[in-house]
């Protein structure tokens, strides 16, 4: 989506009846939340590599590696993984440009990889990268840590690391903006349009 289109989705949602869950400083206080279970479950996150999805659990991952960072007073690699080609919806769906799979230089083998998105809904999305991952490397353990997770999983995922969770029904939706690609940080929840 590019950022013309995101500031008409930004116009739309203060006309419509979408409602803030989360504000910037909310956000900022569950990545440090999430920060800290990752250095104690971790021990320190030593081997940690965070790898965010495309397009907002990109700059998820940068700003958990920077908490981390304060953390730890190490250095966390960061990067990224797209999943377009191994979704299960390509064919139900117009095609989409690919992102870019980033991983760190010293890679992902024996790590404990932390892949973090922004809404856990289906699991569909965690399944996919699963399999992006599998034909990178081999790491040690694989967890997960999202933003938002609201229900309603058709796939045995779960996340290790939740920053919110909220019970949704399958009539409303769920919306994720930050600043690096939005203009701002909001976690907005609102009606599904009617078609």
């Amino acid at each position: 989506m590019d950022k013309q289109q995101n500031q008409q989705d930004i116009q739309q949602d203060a006309s419509t009846d979408a409602r803030p869950v989360l504000e910037g400083p909310d956000i900022a206080r569950v990545l440090t939340r999430i920060a800290h279970e990752i250095v104690e479950r971790a021990k320190g996150a030593d081997d940690v590599v965070l790898l965010g999805i495309p397009t907002r659990g990109v700059f998820l991952a940068q700003r958990l590696a920077a908490k981390l960072e304060e953390i730890t007073d190490r250095k966390i690699p960061v990067g990224s993984l797209d999943i377009t080609m191994y979704r299960d919806d390509l064919r139900m769906h117009p095609p989409r440009a690919l992102a870019r799979t980033e991983i760190p230089g010293d890679g992902i083998d024996g790590r404990l990889v932390v892949l973090v998105d922004d809404v856990l809904f289906s699991g569909r999305t965690i399944r996919a990268a699963l399999d992006a991952l599998n034909d990178i490397g081999r790491p040690r353990a694989v967890q997960l840590a999202v933003l938002v997770d609201r229900g309603h999983r058709e796939l045995p995922i779960r996340a290790d690391y939740v920053g919110k969770n909220l019970p949704t029904s399958l009539r409303e939706t769920v919306k994720v903006q930050l600043a690096e690609e939005d203009g701002r940080d909001t976690v907005l929840l609102g009606a599904k349009p009617t078609q």
